[in-house]
């Protein structure tokens, strides 16, 4: 059965936005409204530098309309360490801050890795085990970020499907593209915007991806961020993906 692709960019509060994506005079306690407005989906980057209140995931779901999605990214005290099989209780304090108060807004978790952090078969089969598959009854979905080429190898993905975990597919010069197995849903990240470029990513680009998503889509949801890269042209990318999809 087929999924909805999402579309959205990291974030929402950047500066350079306003005027260019977000109306000149738009309140800033108004711009994720607006996002809702003209996107499908964003990235809250906020839980990866400090934890949140309840009632912050509550406001910000009632500003979004339905079938709006929040992609949350895990703090980087889950992931930016020497022994990942020692973030337990990382885990669990950023699972258990309030992320149920996004109800049916709650998209994907994203498990970002740095780019030097690389393959340890037991370390990552270790961390994998501790997240969890649902928080207060509510059912959690894991994307994992690896950006080091050790994981572009049969054993990590295996492993990634066996934990139910979308692999990220990243558009970037630096970082592996590495294609994960089918998990029942699929995320992807697009960093190489161009400030040259109006709509970020070039017509044909565009309409590359907006292939590749139908076709991830087959098999469940798809999650497309722009993010970083020329990151003033990512909601007009983001945009462009959206009216190429229609």
């Amino acid at each position: 059965m087929a999924g909805r692709i999402r579309i959205g960019i990291g974030g929402w509060v950047y500066e350079p936005w306003r005027g260019t994506f977000y109306p000149q005079g738009l309140r800033q306690k108004d711009e994720l409204a607006y996002v809702g407005q003209h996107l499908t989906a964003t990235e809250i980057n906020a839980t990866y530098y400090s934890t949140q209140k309840p009632a912050t995931f509550a406001g910000w779901a009632r500003t979004v309309p339905e079938g709006f999605q929040f992609a949350v990214k895990a703090s980087r005290y889950c992931t930016n360490r020497k022994r990942l099989a020692e973030a337990g209780d990382s885990i669990a304090k950023f699972v258990n801050q309030g992320l149920v108060e996004l109800g049916d807004r709650l998209g994907p978790i994203l498990w970002q890795f740095m780019p030097t952090k690389q393959f340890d078969p037991d370390d990552f089969a270790a961390f994998l085990k501790m997240l969890p598959a649902s928080v207060n009854g509510v059912p959690l979905r894991h994307a994992l970020e690896v950006r080091h080429e050790s994981f572009d190898d049969p054993a990590f993905l295996a492993m990634a499907q066996a934990a139910g975990a979308a692999v990220v597919l990243a558009d970037h010069e630096d970082y592996p593209r590495i294609e994960g197995r089918d998990v029942g849903f699929a995320y992807g990240r697009l960093m190489r915007a161009r400030a040259d470029e109006p709509t970020g990513y070039a017509a044909p680009a565009i309409a590359d991806w907006a292939k590749t998503a139908r076709q991830m889509a087959d098999s469940g949801d798809m999650f497309v961020f722009f993010i970083s890269g020329a990151k003033e042209r990512n909601p007009a990318a983001a945009q462009a993906l959206i009216a190429a999809l229609e």
